[in-house]
């Protein structure tokens, strides 16, 4: 039984106070609500120490919302595993479609990461998606087998059970738009039969897919009840601690 997971990307927001007093209310919030899922939330670089601090007795683990593929060395501005693992970061978001589409990212370097965050012990939490011109074109299938096929080259069976995949639709991404529940349920049940014919019926069956775009208290109970759909991936509204809550409770 796939447990779901629930996993707030900050993006770009919140500096060292305002992240101490979001993460208060959100553990305000959930000490009074029944948890039966698993939740993450990815603040930025600069509060991820004080976010593992705070929550430490918590239901809430901590990611990270990207990471470079080496070790150490002369990359100026990049940080490593070992740098995300030595503040108790447990995920780590990857390929996610602003990196792709504002900073170049592309599928190797993306597969780089992955096998690196997978080496170091950390969980990615792998992006995919199409954009509107894509899904307008009839290529969603297409663009999504092979974000899957390139993202996961060389990573054994083994490796891929512990990662987490989410699937936004670009076109949904701080637009207020959504793919229907219907729309995201095809796509994660195409994913879920590709990872099928990757590895097998087992992985695929114990993989999380989550669905990320523009997802609210107001569909989240929709879209999170569909067969294929194990959780969400959420933007603009895990930045308030209680409609992040409200999307817990709704998992």
């Amino acid at each position: 039984m796939r447990k779901k997971i629930v996993a707030g990307n900050w993006k770009m927001f919140n500096n060292l106070n305002e992240s101490v007093t979001l993460i208060s209310e959100l553990k305000q919030e959930l000490a009074n609500t029944e948890v039966n899922c698993k939740v993450v939330i990815c603040p930025p670089f600069t509060s991820l120490e004080t976010a593992t601090t705070l929550l430490k007795d918590s239901v809430v683990e901590v990611g990270a919302q990207n990471m470079f593929y080496e070790d150490n060395g002369a990359y100026t501005a990049e940080i490593s595993a070992g740098m995300l693992l030595s503040v108790g970061c447990k995920y780590v978001i990857l390929g996610h479609s602003e990196r792709r589409t504002i900073f170049g990212e592309n599928d190797e370097l993306i597969n780089k990461k992955i096998k690196k965050a997978l080496a170091s012990g950390l969980i990615p939490i792998f992006c995919i998606g199409e954009t509107l011109a894509e899904r307008e074109g009839g290529v969603t299938e297409k663009v999504i087998e092979t974000q899957v096929k390139k993202g996961l080259e060389g990573i054994s069976e083994e490796d891929f059970k512990k990662i987490v995949i989410a699937y936004e639709p670009v076109w949904a991404i701080g637009t207020g738009k959504t793919a229907t529940p219907a729309q995201a349920q095809e796509v994660h049940a195409y994913i879920r039969g590709l990872l099928t014919s990757l590895y097998s019926k087992e992985a695929a069956d114990g993989t999380v897919i989550q669905y990320g775009g523009s997802v609210k208290p107001e569909n989240a109970k929709e879209l999170l009840s569909q067969a294929d759909i194990d959780g969400a991936l959420v933007g603009g509204a895990c930045l308030k601690a209680k409609s992040f809550t409200e999307i817990i409770k709704c998992a």
